[in-house]
């Protein structure tokens, strides 16, 4: 947990000084099953993110990552007059439901840690948007799950889970993710209240995981910004894709979202296993559903969000439904 929250706090700590000449959001988000159902301390139980999106810019425009701008261009995928570029980081954990057992939990999912690297290419053509997302990465003990929960437990005092010598072993990580949304947003009324609805669809091939996703966000509230979706849990979400209004500084601005997705999932490594070694699985649905109901308050260049996640069950004999939540904290330069 301490090297990657290291990692994520200088990059955080260094974006200013990057982004003095080049602009761009900075954005560190922290899961936790904690916020979001006490005692609920298993399935995806903690996961660190950041990301710094660059500026939009015109189609054809240049970025101000000039090499990895001409690297990733292929990730451009889709109709659109503007675009952005992420790069991103992910450090996630997975434990069973029974912290107390060391030995193998054959009907419970596996122990997983995950780091994974990102790059994306945003493309925006008035109220429709691309996302594609290349991920690389590493599951295993060289992800530093273990030592990430018993930092954290440590902290608060709570008890270190003992079945970490059973956890899912190294494997390189590949993913390739693309999604599209479609926005609509009648006038805003008095006082600048009003609404948005962004349909989505899309799916991801690879390691980490493979699937088909769709759905719908619903945003109420005051002077709404010109992106598509604040459900962090999406490609482009969290305030990330292109912006052709710059948001409004003035004051204080919020909104309330709630967003609903179906998967259709061939494979997720948490769950299945390693594609390539032998380990503990379990027998994984082929779809789930979640339901996001989350907060955003944005004031000058700063913005805060807070989300609630409950997600149907992922294999068979899970005994509760995932629950959990995410704070983050974004900063445009």
């Amino acid at each position: 947990m301490f090297r990657s929250t290291l990692l994520a706090t200088t990059l955080l700590a260094l974006a200013p000084l990057a982004q003095a000449a080049c602009g761009g959001t900075a954005t560190a988000r922290s899961d936790n099953d904690v916020y979001g159902q006490a005692g609920q301390d298993q399935g995806y139980s903690a996961g660190f993110a950041f990301a710094w999106t660059t500026p939009t810019v015109e189609r054809d425009g240049a970025t101000c990552l000039p090499g990895l701008d001409r690297a990733s261009r292929w990730l451009a995928w889709g109709p659109g007059t503007h675009r952005n570029l992420v790069l991103s980081f992910h450090h996630a954990l997975y434990t069973p439901t029974d912290g107390t057992r060391a030995d193998l939990i054959a009907d419970d999912r596996p122990y997983a840690g995950t780091m994974l690297f990102g790059i994306g290419q945003q493309v925006r053509d008035a109220n429709r948007m691309a996302a594609t997302h290349l991920r690389l990465g590493i599951v295993g003990p060289s992800a530093k799950g273990e030592a990430a929960q018993d930092a954290f437990h440590h902290l608060f005092g709570r008890e270190r889970f003992r079945g970490w010598d059973n956890q899912l072993r190294d494997e390189p990580l590949l993913q390739l993710a693309h999604e599209r949304a479609w926005r609509h947003q009648p006038e805003p009324g008095q006082g600048g209240l009003g609404w948005d609805r962004i349909w989505f669809a899309g799916g991801a091939v690879g390691s980490p995981s493979t699937y088909a996703n769709g759905g719908v966000e619903l945003r109420f509230g005051k002077n709404l910004p010109d992106d598509f979706g604040s459900n962090p849990m999406r490609l482009a979400g969290d305030g990330t894709s292109p912006v052709l209004v710059s948001p409004d500084g003035s004051g204080w601005n919020w909104h309330f979202f709630a967003s609903l997705e179906a998967r259709a999932v061939a494979h997720e490594v948490t769950l299945d296993g390693t594609l390539t070694r032998d380990g503990h699985s379990v027998e994984s649905r082929a779809a789930f559903a979640e339901l996001a109901l989350g907060v955003v308050l944005s004031h000058g260049p700063w913005r805060l969000a807070g989300a609630h996640y409950r997600r149907s069950r992922e294999f068979d004999g899970q005994r509760e439904a995932p629950v959990y939540g995410s704070l983050s904290l974004s900063r445009r330069f």
